[in-house]
């Protein structure tokens, strides 16, 4: 029998991917998988400048190339930061890599040794979860607020041994669609730099937003001690696994050595065909058609709920992302729901998976990005049947001795 790595005890299989396995049934409306729109992907502009690339820089574009990433790449993200965010990145800053979930994992292997505490959001991103449970962390977690984390939390959080770094998703998080306010914003950054605490700052959905006001991410009040995280897979396309990280020179050394024994570095061909995308083509008003999209689809979704879903179940009604969270009353395991769900041809991811002490049963999560209107009407209204009959007894009975 082989011996495998004790670091593989306390990590789960992705729960998500199981449940796609269930939902690949055409017949099953999904709103389980955190997948962007299809429809959307650019392919055509993406097939004209891949034939380009290969055309005019195909001996270099196939060759090996250099960890940090290609710099003209670099420098267009540091450009759209500039524009975009007013914030000053030098291209230098800028860490590519292969996918954002690749981030996750070298942030792991750079911060964490097994036992030391690190600070996650609660509910957390499940994707985070798994990278980090590899390398044994001592979790400490702070509850949300429809405006972002509990303050008093968040400072419980920070005393005792120093965690070595807060995980968070301020825009649009991903399970719940909360965004941290301008006010949460400038607290969170002052507790964490008083404490010497650094901040892991994931932004994959910061461009899609349809409600509210842009914010300045939260690492901007903090630089020197914080990493943010970004991706083209949720404005370009997500099997292209482009993502990067800025960070101070000191994490990103590291961050090189962690990336260099993991992969050497991330596709030379495809960092060049999304170069000559970004310089040839209008990425801006390609997210403006996405952000158009999902904006309808979200409206879709939270109307349909407010006229399908019990009373008793709270949801959020997030300003952009693609995701909306919702919470049955305490009692009640959307585990047993799912099942109703699934005979009823409609799926969603439970909530517990991303709490990691184990609660968190009555709560689920919904994807609207991946669905047109029409699925997610018919969609939510089977959902509401199955939790009108869920929701009575013994649901209705547990949910009262709670």
């Amino acid at each position: 029998m082989p011996q495998f790595a004790t670091r593989l005890d306390g990590v789960q299989p992705s729960f998500i991917r199981e449940i796609l396995k269930v939902t690949a049934n055409p017949e099953i409306i999904s709103f389980a998988g955190g997948l962007p729109n299809p429809a959307l992907f650019p392919v055509e502009e993406m097939a004209e400048v891949a034939a380009a690339v290969l055309r005019d820089q195909g001996r270099t574009a196939l060759q090996y190339s250099t960890t940090e990433g290609d710099p003209e790449l670099r420098a267009c993200i540091a450009e759209r930061y500039k524009a975009k965010k007013g914030l000053d990145v030098a291209a230098d800053d800028i860490l590519i890599t292969t996918g954002s979930q690749q981030c996750l994992d070298l942030v792991g292997k750079v911060l964490i040794d097994r036992g030391s505490p690190i600070v996650l959001e609660r509910p957390g991103y499940l994707g985070a979860i798994q990278a980090f449970s590899f390398f044994g962390p001592v979790y400490r977690t702070v509850e949300l607020a429809d405006d972002g984390p509990d303050l008093e939390a968040l400072a419980r959080a920070l005393e005792g041994e120093k965690p070595r770094f807060f995980y968070a998703v301020p825009n649009f998080q991903n399970p719940s669609g909360v965004t941290y306010s301008a006010e949460k914003r400038r607290a969170a950054a002052d507790l964490l730099s008083r404490n010497g605490v650094t901040l892991v700052e994931d932004d994959p959905y910061g461009e899609l937003r349809f409600l509210g006001q842009d914010q300045q991410p939260v690492s901007a009040l903090m630089r020197d001690h914080a990493l943010l995280l970004g991706t083209f897979s949720k404005i370009a396309a997500p099997g292209f696994r482009i993502g990067w990280v800025v960070a101070p020179k000191r994490y990103r050394e590291k961050l090189v050595i962690a990336k260099q024994a993991a992969d050497l570095h991330t596709s030379t061909l495809v960092q060049r065909i999304l170069v000559r995308y970004l310089r040839e083509h209008d990425i801006d008003a390609h997210i403006a058609r996405i952000r158009e999209c999902y904006g309808n689809q979200r409206r879709v979704m939270v109307e349909a709920i407010e006229r399908h879903f019990p009373e008793e179940v709270r949801f959020t009604r997030p300003e952009g992302g693609m995701f909306l969270w919702a919470a049955m009353p305490e009692g009640c395991a959307s585990m047993d729901l799912f099942e109703r769900a699934i005979a009823r041809k409609v799926a969603f991811v439970p909530g517990r998976p991303f709490y990691v002490d184990g609660t968190g049963e009555n709560t689920l999560r919904l994807n609207y990005s991946n669905s047109d209107p029409e699925r997610i009407e018919e969609g939510v209204r089977r959902l509401g049947e199955s939790l009108k009959d869920y929701l009575t007894p013994p649901c209705r009975v547990a949910a009262a001795g709670a």
